[in-house]
């Protein structure tokens, strides 16, 4: 990938097993700074191994994996979080017995809110405020992933991992989802996104690293792939070019 140099992430040749299975082969993997870089991939090419490899919730057999110039392999997955890393799962993580408030006051690690670090969550996410005091299960999908997103962002972070945001949500709560993570983009946070709504990635995505097998097999700016739907056949099938 062009500018490489101004990777703030980056691996190279990682190796991760799960159990008996190997699941990652050797992925080499730039994310600049202050961009959006969309991970994109057939379903079990290894986006979500990836993610939870840098976050040290699988640790990788071999390669490096470095973060503004800092080894990170070995790690655990908390002091990779207090360097300035977050990474909101697809499964999004949240209490569903808790209040919104309560699982944001988890989220920061104290017993009670600085207001700035409430103020720029709701600035991106002003439907938490009016569902303050309700559990957090009965939001909306859509709602509960703003959830998710706002406990991985209210302490400042230099990087967000996020791992299908828009999977199942409305037309409507997508467009709010992309809107949030583009202004947070704006505030200097760089995003590394696992996203299969090609239209989404599209978007959203300064750089593109496409994943198949286990290994990073094209990578670039994301608009060459958008423009090119030869290669997003070769590279995603036609389950990708569909949700365009």
């Amino acid at each position: 990938m062009a500018d490489a140099d101004a990777a703030l992430l980056r691996l190279g040749g990682v190796y991760t097993d799960i159990g008996r299975y190997q699941i990652l082969y050797g992925v080499d993997l730039a994310v600049r700074r202050g961009r959006v870089t969309m991970l994109l991939g057939r379903n079990g090419a290894g986006k979500t191994t990836t993610l939870r490899t840098i976050m040290g919730l699988w640790k990788a057999r071999a390669g490096g994996i470095s973060f503004d110039g800092r080894s990170i392999r070995g790690l655990e997955t908390p002091d990779i979080a207090r360097l300035g890393i977050a990474y909101v799962p697809e499964n999004m993580g949240i209490f569903g017995r808790l209040t919104v408030r309560e699982n944001m006051l988890l989220a920061t690690g104290t017993q009670g809110f600085v207001k700035d670090q409430l103020d720029r969550v709701l600035a991106f996410f002003p439907a938490l405020k009016l569902k303050w005091d309700a559990a957090a299960g009965s939001l909306s999908g859509g709602q509960k992933q703003m959830l998710a997103i706002g406990r991985a962002i209210v302490e400042q972070r230099r990087l967000l991992l996020v791992d299908e945001p828009t999977k199942g949500l409305s037309p409507a709560m997508v467009d709010q989802l992309v809107e949030a993570l583009l202004r947070m983009k704006e505030e200097q946070t760089t995003i590394l996104l696992v996203e299969q709504n090609f239209r989404v990635a599209l978007a959203m995505g300064d750089d593109v690293a496409v994943m198949d097998q286990g290994r990073v097999v094209q990578s670039g700016e994301m608009a060459t792939l958008g423009s090119d739907e030869g290669l997003q056949q070769r590279l995603l099938g036609l389950s990708m070019a569909v949700g365009a």
